[in-house]
């Protein structure tokens, strides 16, 4: 077993209020207020796997490519997180990026990549970095290097646009 499959270290998904708390900007979405998060927050909509119907989950963009329409997103569940194998069972997808729907492919990036991504993440925002690291139980001593380590055990997604930077995506909302 892997670092990133080791599922003794990670957080257990939250539950009541906690839960709840989590899934508000799902409603703020579907309310049309998906510009109040900016560029952080994305809507991702995936298939479950087993239940073949359509979810969602509001996700931190870890970075955003414009030029490229790309956008980066880190499973702080670990790879066990349903909307994680929900999109390696079902690649292809939608995104709601502010007010903006786009349809979307799933890269999954390997852990050399996310030792890159989890350095920049952590030199952009080094508080929110670190609590990331601390609530998956990742020991990082706040320099670069402790932050590649980590990168190298967080799964990262790469959500890329499917023709190109400006196609909007009619249907799900």
């Amino acid at each position: 077993m892997t670092d990133r499959e080791s599922a003794h270290s990670r957080p257990r998904p939250p539950t009541g209020w906690r839960r709840l708390a989590l899934r508000l900007p799902i409603l703020l979405y579907r309310a049309g207020l998906g510009p109040l998060f900016g560029k952080r927050l994305l809507l991702l909509h995936h298939t479950g796997r087993v239940s073949d119907l359509d979810r969602m989950t509001v996700l931190e963009v870890v970075s955003h490519d414009p030029a490229e329409a790309s956008w980066t997103v880190a499973s702080g569940f670990g790879p066990r997180a349903d909307w994680y194998l929900n999109l390696r069972a079902q690649p292809k997808t939608l995104i709601r990026f502010g007010s903006r729907p786009h349809a979307v492919t799933a890269r999954f990036l390997p852990p050399e990549d996310g030792a890159e991504i989890m350095a920049d993440y952590a030199r952009r925002h080094p508080r929110t970095a670190r609590r990331l690291c601390g609530f998956m139980g990742l020991p990082v001593d706040g320099g670069e290097a402790s932050f590649r380590e980590a990168g190298k055990a967080i799964p990262f997604v790469r959500l890329e646009a499917v023709g190109g930077p400006d196609r909007d995506v009619p249907g799900r909302s």
